[in-house]
């Protein structure tokens, strides 16, 4: 069984007085739901790239940085240099990130990343010993027109033929339609299980072994009402959790519905 991952990730959302009492929350929820006994789920919380130091410094004080581990919301093609504004890999790992989003649809769409630059991030991600999570997804109008398999295919496909097998182990994909992302609406369980089996046969095409073990998450609007129709479906190993994140009851009950066998 492959492991799951819940991510939240925060965009651009916070303060230091957020971080503050949402570490405290965050502590009292993981107990109240006894979430320490979910043996097979990894926690992933991704904070402004300015609120990483915090975000540790507070989880270490009240003792629950173990409990979670801290991604990046993006990350420079570049190693280093003059390159105003950009977070380098490097920087990452110094902040404690184990990891980084990569390729989301806001840096698609409104940053103008290419497919290109995202290949060129993952690789600095990789040198750095960090692992990327790469966001795959369709816009409505692409769903509409029938091409959200083609669209998917191809971000995907442009990653699969710049690495090696064993590179691309260390991915964990997350598909997010970009038509639920922030707007209420989510793909219907049935919906999401079909790309995310589709994701999967694309993979396979690279190896079978790679796509039985590749980790996908699902994204857009997910919710403690939604979350567990979704974690039901086979080829569904977690979420990437948008605006819910932001407050720790809602996000440890989406935590606790990935895994809710085991809590028992």
């Amino acid at each position: 069984m492959r492991p799951k991952i819940v991510a939240g990730n925060w965009k651009m959302n916070g303060n230091q007085a957020f971080v503050r009492d949402y570490m405290a929350s965050f502590k009292e929820c993981w107990s109240d739901k006894n979430l320490d006994q979910l043996s097979d789920l990894s926690v992933i919380i991704v904070p402004p790239a300015i609120l990483m130091v915090s975000v540790s410094e507070y989880s270490k004080a009240l003792g629950v940085n173990g409990f979670f581990e801290l991604a990046g919301q993006n990350v420079s093609e570049y190693s280093s240099g003059a390159y105003t504004g950009e977070v380098s890999a490097s920087m990452l790992k110094d902040s404690a990130c184990q990891w980084s989003l990569v390729g989301h649809s806001e840096r698609r769409a409104l940053f103008g990343d290419k497919l290109s630059v995202i290949v060129e991030k993952i690789k600095q991600l990789l040198s750095e010993g960090l692992r990327p999570i790469l966001c795959l997804g369709e816009t409505l109008e692409e769903r509409e027109l029938g091409k959200a398999e083609s669209c998917v295919r191809s971000q995907l496909e442009s990653v699969l033929d710049a690495f090696s097998v064993s590179d691309l182990s260390k991915l964990v994909l997350a598909y997010e339609p970009v038509w639920a992302i922030g707007t209420g609406k989510t793909a219907s369980p049935e919906e999401a299980q079909a790309m995310h089996r589709f994701i999967r046969s694309v993979v396979a095409s690279k190896s079978a072994d790679l796509a039985e073990a590749m980790i996908i998450l699902y994204g857009g609007s997910v919710n403690s009402g939604n979350a567990e129709s979704l974690f039901r479906q086979n080829d569904i190993d977690g979420a990437l959790v948008g605006g819910a994140s932001l407050k720790p009851e809602e996000f440890t009950e989406i935590c606790a519905q990935c895994c809710l066998g085991q809590i028992l």
